[in-house]
């Protein structure tokens, strides 16, 4: 990972902190438990740190999703979906890595960067 990727993530992941804490309306319901900015930060950094390690350890994997850089979005959503077609098993892998992030999502009602 280069230094400006790396850099681009911890900004997107510093905007869904902001969005999280800045979106609800003062009079709003209290946040639900486990929801906060902290919470949030927790929970994707470690997403990104076990997505890190799995894609170390599967160099093919790896080199299919490097690979993408530079390619329309369109073509890259199309590209990921047969490459999880064609291998099932990174796709339950992959989904198992996002669950937490999704089930923070779901549970707190806030948009997670791509």
């Amino acid at each position: 990972m280069s230094i400006n990727h790396g850099w681009a993530r911890g900004v997107a992941a510093f905007g869904a902190v902001v969005a999280v804490v800045t979106a609800a309306p003062a009079n709003a319901e209290p946040a639900s438990p486990n929801c906060s900015a902290a919470d949030l930060a927790g929970v994707m950094t470690g997403v990104s740190a076990a997505m890190s390690t799995y894609l170390f350890a599967h160099p093919d994997v790896n080199a299919f999703f490097t690979d993408l850089k530079g390619k329309p979005r369109d073509q890259q959503r199309q590209a990921v979906q047969d490459y999880i077609d064609a291998n099932p098993q990174v796709g339950d892998d992959l989904r198992g890595i996002r669950a937490p992030a999704l089930e923070f999502r779901d549970r707190c009602d806030v948009e997670l960067p791509d």
